[in-house]
Parts: C-alpha cells; structure tokens; sequence
C-alpha cells in the first residue's frame, strides 16, 4: 500500500524537489501541499489538497506523513500540530538548537517523529563507522572540518558538520560544547590537544560538502562527502516517510533507527 504524504514549504528549493519526487514514486500518494498564508496558489497536483493553513489541511489527510525542510521555529510549532490530528511527521530542517530538540522528542511521545539534519545515506553509514576510525587512530590525531554550502544556507556551522563533529567528540569521550572552536582569529596561540575546528564556507550553489581532516604525526587522512543535488536529501526523507508510517510514538526516530 502507498504511504499518503503532505509536503511542507511545497514552493521552496526543497519542498518542490520533494513534490516531484512523490509525484514520481509508486509506493507514495501526494495527498497534500502547504505553504505559508496567502502562498498556497498554484499547488494544484490531482489528488492533491492545498492549502496555506496546517491546521485545516490535515483533517483532510487523516494518517498522511507531513514532510518538513523549514526553519526551526516552523518545524517546532508544526510537529505540534500535526500530533494534535495524529499525523506522524519527518523533518529535515537544521540549526534546531537544544530546546527546540527537546521540544521534539517531547513531541515524538505522542505521535511517530523522525528528525535528521542531514538524510543522506552516505552521511548516515558515516556516522555509524567514524567512532570506529577515532578510537583506532588514537589521542595522537587532531580532528577539524570544513564545510561548505550554497550562499543562501541560513545556518552555520550546518547540521550536517555539528553531527558529525559531535560524533567524533563522542568517540573521544569529550563532551563537544567544551571542545568545539568554530572560528580563529587573530594570535590564538598553539591548538589545543582538547578541540575540534569546525570552519565554514558559503558561496555559489553548493548543494553541501563536507571534509573531515585527521592530522597525524607523519600523516593525514581525509574523508569528504559531496551532496550533488537536493535529490540525495528528498529521497531519504521520503524513505523515512515510508518507514514512518509504520511506526508507533515514544522516541524521537533518526535514520540510524533506518539503516
């Protein structure tokens, strides 16, 4: 059976990839479109309700996984919408700060949630295998990133480097707020044994790459990652709304919980 979806921010960069990706999938039904007050004409696909008013849409599409790439603020009071109609909800939107998290996972126990700053398959197995690399490198190998994206990124550092610079703090046993240095400037003196650098590029329209440097005595690994297109993100989003919908609330799911 095909899982009913309602995609978010429908008009944006993300949310039209996300349209026309649904449209194109068999296994989904794009039974809803949103966008922001006064912005929801023009969102006619068959079978498609539109509408610029989240609360009057969903009892249209009961059980139908909403699909959100927003902004933070958005995402939050959205989540919390959707639970009050029983819509379960994937939301790929980054910058989210520690309360919002917390507002989400308070969410996810009464309706299935899933957030991902970054739905790339390739970021996710990446997570899964880098605390391996860190513990076997040992203590010796000092870890910094860069990361670079399009111009009109809000952002910085992304989603994606903040996981897996936290990852890798993880894997030390470091607890990453104590660790982390976002910028250096100036005289700073010598790098301290204890910290991750995280530095950031914006330009052009750069879909999001990622290197992370493992500066050894004698040696250095590299490992990047290149996002080519907004595809690699909708398609593991709309992979999580397939998988969602057969879930049951409690926690607040990630792709880890996919793969």
């Amino acid at each position: 059976m095909a899982t009913n979806v309602v995609i978010l921010g429908a008009k944006g960069r993300m949310g039209n990839t996300l349209v026309n990706m649904a449209l194109a999938d068999e296994e989904l039904n794009l039974v809803g479109a949103c966008e922001r007050e006064g912005n929801a004409s023009g969102l006619d696909y068959e079978g498609c309700h539109a509408s610029d008013c989240l609360d009057e849409l969903l009892p249209q599409v009961p059980g139908a996984v909403v699909v959100d790439f927003t902004v933070p603020v958005t995402s939050v009071a959205m989540a919390k919408i959707a639970a009050r109609f029983g819509n379960p909800v994937v939301i790929g939107t980054t910058g989210l700060d520690k309360t919002q998290q917390a507002e989400l996972a308070e969410t996810a126990k009464r309706v299935p949630l899933f957030w991902a700053p970054n739905m790339s398959v390739g970021v996710n197995v990446l997570l899964k295998v880098l605390p391996a690399l860190v513990q076997l490198l040992g203590p010796d190998y000092d870890m910094e990133m860069v990361e670079t994206h399009h111009k009109m990124k809000k952002d910085s550092p992304s989603g994606t480097a903040l996981k897996l610079a936290q990852c890798l703090a993880e894997a030390r046993g470091w607890d990453y707020d104590e660790v982390k240095r976002h910028c250096r400037d100036g005289i700073i003196g010598e790098r301290p044994a204890r910290e991750i650098g995280v530095q950031t590029l914006r330009g052009g329209d750069v879909f999001g790459d990622h290197t992370m440097y493992f500066f050894g005595p004698g040696e250095r690994i590299e490992i990047t990652h290149r996002a080519h297109s907004r595809d690699t993100f909708a398609t593991g989003a709309l992979r999580a709304a397939k998988w969602l919908a057969g879930q049951k609330p409690g926690r607040l799911y990630t792709m880890a919980d996919i793969l």
